[in-house]
C-alpha cells in the first residue's frame, strides 16, 4: 500500500468484482481442509476424550508435515500468474507441472520420515498414555496420503494462477463430501475406530489429487506443455520455494508449540484446544480466500508491468479483510455455545474452552489484517521478508507461551498468547505493504 489517494469508484468496483469472483469459490476450496480436520474431530470425538485428545496431537503433526510445503501452492500460484500476466500460458503450465514433479518427490520423502518415528514424534509432545496409542494410529495411516496432499496443493497453485478458483472449489466440494462419509462408515460402520477416520482421509485425498491431475495435464496438452520431469525445473522451484518454506515452517512451529503446552495442560485442555484450533483454520481459511485472490491477481498485474493496479488491488483487499474479520468474529461470540457441542458432550471441555473462544473472535479483525497482506506479498514473490517476519514474530511467541505453564495460565492464557503473536505478525506485514518496497514487475521476479 503506499499513501496515494483511493482509487475512484469504478476501480474499486472493478476489483471488488474480480475480488469476489477469485475469492468466494476460492473460500469453499479452502475451507474444505479444515472440514476435513473437524469432520474428524465430530466423529472421533464422540468415541471418548482421549481419542480426541489422540486427534489433536496426531492432526497437529499430520497438517504441520503437509503445511511446511505449501510454498507449492503459494509459490506457484504467483509464479504462474506472472506469466498469465506476461501472456505466456505455455512456460505458466510448464511451471506448475515442476511444482507437481516436486509435489510428488516431496510427499515420499516424508512418508519414509514419519512412519517409522511415529511413536517417538508424539511422545515428544508430552501426550497423555490414553491417547498417545491413538495419536500413533492416526499418525501412521494419515501419512500414507502425503504425497496426494501435496499433489493437491501443486496442482490448486496451477489453477489459481491461471485465475481458476472454481475447479479447486468443485474438487474440494467432492473431496470434503466423500472424507465426511468415509470416515463414518469406517469408524462407526466398519468398526475400525480412529484408524477408520484416517483410512478415509488418505482415500479422499487420493481421489483428489486424481482428479486434479487429470485437468493440469488436459490443460498442457492443450498448451503444448511438456509433461515429463524437468531437473533444473524442479530445482528451480525448490530454490524459489526456501523463503516459503522458512516462513510456514516458523508458523508451525507456532502451532506445534501452542499444542505442546496444551497438550502439557491435561487431556480436557488439548481437547477444548483441538477443537478451537479447528475452528481458528476454518475461520484462518475463510479470510484467505482473500489472501488466495490476492496472489492471483497481484501476480498477475505485476506480470502485466501494472504496479498501479497491485497497489489499489492490495489497499482495496485490506479493507475486505478488515470487514470479514470483523463479520467472523461476530458471528463466533453467537455461536460459542451451540458450535461446542457438535464436537464432545464433557462438560469440562466446554467450560474450558468458552474462555478461549472469545479471544479468538476479539482476533478476527487482525486476522484478516494478516491474511490478506500475507497473500498480497506472496504474489508479488516477496518470499525473503515473509520469511523473516515470521522467524521474528516466532522468537517473540515461543517464550510467551512455554511460560503459559510455568505461572500456572490456562488455555485461554494460551490463546491469548496466539493474539500477540497475532497482532506482531500485522505489525510486521502492514510495515511491508506501507514501504512498496514488494512492487516488482516483470514475468520473473
Amino acid at each position: 500500500m503506499t499513501q496515494a489517494s483511493a482509487p475512484p469508484r469504478t476501480t474499486r468496483r472493478r476489483h471488488d468484482r474480480e475480488i469476489v469472483a477469485l475469492a468466494v469459490p476460492a473460500f469453499g476450496a479452502l475451507v474444505a481442509e479444515p472440514l476435513f480436520v473437524m469432520a474428524d474431530s465430530a466423529i472421533v470425538g464422540h468415541l471418548g476424550t482421549s481419542q480426541l485428545a489422540g486427534l489433536g496431537v496426531a492432526s497437529a503433526l499430520l497438517t504441520t508435515a503437509v503445511s511446511v510445503f505449501v510454498f507449492l501452492a503459494y509459490a506457484t500460484t504467483a509464479a504462474v500468474a506472472r506469466r498469465v500476466g506476461a501472456g505466456d500460458l505455455r512456460a505458466a503450465i510448464r511451471q506448475g507441472m515442476d511444482g507437481i514433479w516436486l509435489a510428488l518427490l516431496l510427499g515420499l520423502a516424508v512418508i519414509a520420515i514419519v512412519l517409522p518415528t511415529a511413536p517417538g514424534i508424539v511422545d515428544l509432545f508430552g501426550t497423555s498414555p490414553t491417547a498417545a496409542p491413538y495419536a500413533t494410529t492416526y499418525l501412521r495411516v494419515s501419512a500414507l496420503g502425503i504425497p496426494a496432499m501435496l499433489i493437491v496443493l501443486a496442482a490448486t497453485g496451477v489453477l489459481r494462477g491461471l485465475q481458476d478458483t472454481r475447479t479447486p472449489l468443485y474438487v474440494a466440494v467432492a473431496g470434503f463430501v466423500a472424507n465426511a462419509a468415509l470416515n463414518a462408515a469406517l469408524v462407526y460402520g466398519a468398526g475400525l475406530g480412529i484408524a477408520g477416520s484416517a483410512w478415509g482421509t488418505v482415500i479422499a485425498q487420493c481421489a483428489m489429487a486424481a482428479v486434479y491431475l487429470c485437468v493440469v495435464i488436459r490443460g498442457a496438452c492443450r498448451h503444448g506443455a511438456p509433461l515429463r520431469p524437468d531437473a533444473a525445473g524442479i530445482r528451480a522451484c525448490a530454490q524459489a520455494g526456501v523463503p516459503l518454506l522458512v516462513r510456514t515452517l516458523s508458523l508451525r512451529a507456532i502451532l506445534m508449540i501452542a499444542t505442546a503446552v496444551a497438550a502439557r495442560l491435561g487431556d480436557a485442555d488439548m481437547a477444548a484446544h483441538q477443537i478451537i484450533l479447528s475452528l481458528w483454520s476454518l475461520l484462518a481459511f475463510a479470510l484467505d480466500a482473500i489472501a488466495i485472490a490476492g496472489q492471483a491477481i497481484i501476480g498477475r498485474f505485476l506480470g502485466a508491468d501494472d504496479p498501479q493496479g497491485a497497489r489499489e488491488a492490495c489497499r482495496r483487499m485490506v479493507q475486505w479483510g478488515i470487514v470479514a474479520g470483523v463479520v467472523l468474529g461476530l458471528l463466533v461470540l453467537v455461536t460459542r455455545p451451540l458450535f461446542l457441542p457438535l464436537f464432545t458432550n464433557d462438560t469440562a471441555v466446554h467450560q474450558t474452552a468458552l474462555p478461549a473462544l472469545v479471544l479468538v473472535a476479539v482476533a478476527q479483525p487482525v486476522c484478516g489484517v494478516v491474511f490478506v497482506l500475507d497473500g498480497v506479498l506472496m504474489g508479488a514473490g516477496d518470499g525473503p521478508y515473509l520469511a523473516r517476519a515470521m522467524v521474528l514474530t516466532l522468537a517473540v511467541f515461543a517464550p510467551v507461551a512455554l511460560l503459559v505453564p510455568f505461572f500456572g495460565g490456562g488455555l485461554a492464557t494460551l490463546w491469548g498468547a496466539m493474539t500477540l503473536m497475532m497482532t506482531m505478525r500485522m505489525l510486521t506485514l502492514w510495515l511491508r505493504a506501507s514501504s512498496g518496497r514488494w512492487i516488482v514487475t516483470g514475468a520473473t521476479r
